[in-house]
């Protein structure tokens, strides 16, 4: 009950101060508020363990990093302002399906070697050389391999040239 007290005396006394900074790492008085009570959420979960000479650090501490996270957290996040794809643009959920199962039955109508050699080298983001010793061959063969499976896969199934937004040079 002592560390209860102690806290809730802290809080009345250094609310004030407490803001202030919060105001000036935010630059916001609401975003401040917000700021200064989680921090004080987060002390008084540990506030048992805080020295009552370094109570104030302890807390504009947790004020300083928790202010760091938000900010990176933000960093993170999508401009809302900036215009996305237009809706247009966007592909529905049933061409995706389709282009999908587009793709699968025509990756199967290749052989294994060439399925393995697209694997390798467009979903799992393989090098030549790294696709070479996976299979066993040379950099030559892998890169023959690719060229032969993309050109039947265009054969197979042209329309993914479109879906995928690569539209082929006339050869």
């Amino acid at each position: 009950m002592a560390d209860r007290a102690a806290f809730d005396a802290y809080v009345r006394d250094r609310w004030v101060p407490l803001v202030r900074t919060a105001a000036l790492l935010t630059g916001d008085r609401h975003a401040a508020e917000d700021l200064a009570q989680e921090a004080l959420i987060r002390a008084a979960h540990h506030w048992h363990r805080v020295d009552p000479a370094t109570a104030d650090a302890y807390v504009r501490r947790i004020l300083y990093t928790r202010s760091v996270d938000a900010w990176r957290w933000r960093r993170r996040q999508p401009d809302p302002a900036e215009p996305g794809p237009d809706l247009a643009d966007r592909r529905d959920g049933a061409s995706a399906a389709d282009s999908r199962l587009t793709l699968n039955e025509a990756l199967r109508r290749l052989t294994p070697r060439q399925r393995a050699v697209l694997l390798l080298r467009f979903y799992e983001d393989r090098t030549e050389a790294q696709t070479a010793v996976m299979l066993g061959c040379s950099v030559n063969t892998v890169k023959s391999q690719t060229r032969h499976a993309l050109g039947r896969l265009r054969e197979l199934a042209p329309e993914l040239a479109m879906t995928f937004g690569r539209e082929e040079a006339p050869r």
